[in-house]
């Protein structure tokens, strides 16, 4: 994109990440092929260049995994917190070792700017690793009463945009709390999961507490509906989430959901605007956009509106786009064809409804699935881009003139995932974040995460949190 400062390439070496030409399925501590011999191949977003031939699970393997998975449950429960404990620290600092191989690795198979890889997304992968490894021993005062015990076989489908930390938040408490796992990556983005099988057996991991089955919507479904499955955590969609609903209504499984957000970033009169205006971009560019607790809808104070817009207009002609491996780009690209056409059809929509679109002049490469930031303005409640997640690059500006006004819209979403309140106001932040029915609010900030924090939504953004003592419950038969 067009700025004031030029940069030299600063590519990242994809010489230190090997990626085997094939993967098979990680069951019981061993790299297997499928039942029936399906393969499907993992793409990079950015090239469309093909970077390996995957196993694909079926409902054998499905099976397969959750007996080793059983099997592994008995010793691997009756292990002492502090044992557990040694493990879980090792994967963590296996992770920090191999952190610059797996930013790469990250960056390749799902598209994101390896900026973000490296300085976001694996700090936080061991970070969780390490705090869950630290409450093992201590599950008798987490609240829970004495002697909490684990559910059994925990059945985990993770998504496609934060592939590592959705793995991590998932498994790290329930490994902590003697669970055992199989585990479904995002058929686009299966590789990082597949690397991680390899860090388990680096740290000696008994065979079968994790087993690893990427495939597609199919072996998610098969692994939801397995009669041995006593817990199921599911990251991704409302559709699915509601499917998985039904699925395990009537069943003693127990459930989390985290799904689709519509996040309200607020913007009040007395914000300092330059600061807000990094928080908006932050809140719904990074990762573009492909956030489920992205502030896809900016509601910026009336008085404000012009000099606010102004600013981050400016703001967003200055982000590059471009090569994510390249040290600069601030945009990398969308994760697939599929999801590229979806962001597309959405943004025509809110033209047709009459939203004023704008969109940062940049060159989008010739090949790989790419879309410039874009933002939306004269955009009422009404308004599709208002409602739908659009998951992509794209933001939706509403105003109002009081902070009743603005509460009011941002709570009329069926979404209920996170918020952001920008003001210079104590007392506002209090007396705001306190009415918005969101799981996550942050002030003068957006998009910050810790291993202590809990986090999930409400209404349609899915139930149950994850991270913190909140997380260990979810794991746990209280």
């Amino acid at each position: 994109m067009t700025s004031p400062f030029e940069y030299a390439p600063a590519p990242e070496s994809r010489a230190v990440v090997d990626i085997a030409p094939s993967y098979g399925l990680f069951i019981d501590g061993e790299f297997t092929d499928a039942a029936d011999g399906k393969v499907f191949k993992t793409v990079s977003p950015s090239t469309e260049e093909v970077l390996s031939e995957i196993a694909q699970a079926g409902e054998a393997d499905v099976d397969r995994a959750v007996k080793a998975a059983r099997r592994a449950f008995e010793k691997w429960s009756a292990l002492p917190g502090a044992e557990r404990a040694k493990y879980l620290f090792r994967i963590a600092r296996i992770i920090q070792e191999r952190s610059r191989e797996l930013a790469v690795l990250e960056t390749l198979d799902n598209g994101k700017p390896i900026k973000e890889t490296r300085d976001a997304d694996l700090p936080l992968v061991a970070a969780h690793f390490f705090y869950y490894a630290g409450w093992a021993d201590k599950l008798d005062h987490a609240g829970y009463g004495a002697n909490p015990r684990p559910l059994g076989v925990a059945g985990q489908v993770i998504p496609w945009n934060f592939p590592l930390l959705m793995l991590a938040w998932k498994i790290a408490p329930a490994l902590a709390t003697g669970n055992t796992v199989v585990l479904k990556p995002a058929e686009t983005t299966p590789l990082s999961a597949l690397f991680f099988a390899d860090v388990c057996r680096q740290a000696g991991l008994p065979k079968g507490v994790v087993n690893i089955l990427p495939g597609y919507g199919d072996a998610g479904a098969a692994l939801v509906a397995h009669p041995d499955v006593n817990k199921v955590a599911f990251t991704g969609s409302t559709a699915v989430g509601k499917q998985i609903a039904r699925t395990v209504a009537g069943t003693d499984k127990k459930v989390t959901l985290e799904l689709g957000g519509k996040g309200a970033n607020i913007v009040f009169d007395d914000a300092p605007i330059d600061q807000a205006v990094e928080g908006i971009v932050n809140g719904i560019f990074f990762n573009q956009g492909q956030v489920c607790c992205a502030g896809s809808r900016l509601l910026v104070q009336e008085s404000i509106q012009d000099e606010l817009l102004d600013s981050l207009k400016r703001r967003l002609s200055t982000l590059r786009l471009g090569d994510p491996l390249d040290k600069n780009t601030d945009i990398g690209a969308i994760n697939s064809e599929e999801q590229l056409a979806r962001i597309t059809s959405l943004v025509a929509q809110g033209e047709a409804e009459g939203a004023e679109r704008w969109t940062a002049p940049c060159d989008l490469p010739e090949a790989g699935y790419w879309f410039a930031p874009t933002l939306f303005t004269n955009v009422t409640q009404a308004h599709t881009i208002a409602r739908d997640e659009v998951f992509g690059p794209v933001l939706s500006v509403l105003t109002f003139r009081t902070p009743d006004e603005a509460v009011a819209k941002a709570n009329n979403s069926q979404y209920g995932l996170s918020a952001g309140i920008w003001t210079e106001k104590g007392s506002r932040i209090l007396a705001v974040a306190g009415k918005l029915r969101a799981g996550v609010v942050w002030a003068n900030t957006f998009n910050k995460f810790d291993p202590t924090s809990p986090f999930g939504g409400y209404k349609e953004s899915g139930f149950g949190r994850e991270g913190g003592r909140h997380g260990l419950e979810a794991y746990l038969d209280v």
